[in-house]
């Protein structure tokens, strides 16, 4: 059974860096279908954003997203683990902070991404979570 994150995490996550727009970065991840980026600054990660990110700290703010440098509404309070990290440290600083998602740091550079989604068809796959995360992305 795996123990440590290397064996979950999705490698080479989508990035974004920290001045492009926010209306780029919705586009990256319509074109990757996926529900969020890492934001990296000069390489160095700088934060993490959700399509919840842009909807909640942009557009409700009314900002606009063709201006609007992602670093202005992604999340920055981010917890980084390694690679080698267990697998239930992940869990238990997902449960104490209410976080979702952990960019995955070796050597000072990004190496992956563990979600709660990825968590859930490792421990239970049967699950709701764990079916729905394992199932082929929708368009």
């Amino acid at each position: 059974m795996a123990e440590r994150l290397t064996d979950i995490m999705t490698r080479n996550p989508v990035t974004v860096d920290v001045r492009d727009t926010v209306i780029a970065a919705a586009r990256t991840m319509r074109d990757a279908n996926i529900g969020d980026v890492v934001v990296l600054e000069n390489g160095t990660v700088r934060g993490v954003l959700t399509d919840r990110d842009i909807v909640v700290r942009g557009l409700a703010e009314g900002r606009n997203p063709s201006e609007t440098p992602v670093g202005e509404v992604c999340s920055r309070e981010i917890t980084i683990l390694a690679p080698t990290d267990a697998i239930t440290d992940a869990i238990s600083i997902m449960r104490e902070k209410a976080i979702r998602r952990l960019p995955v740091v070796q050597d000072g550079r990004l190496v992956g991404i563990v979600s709660l989604g990825d968590l859930a068809v490792h421990r239970d796959p049967q699950s709701v979570l764990g079916g729905i995360s394992a199932a082929p992305p929708n368009r």
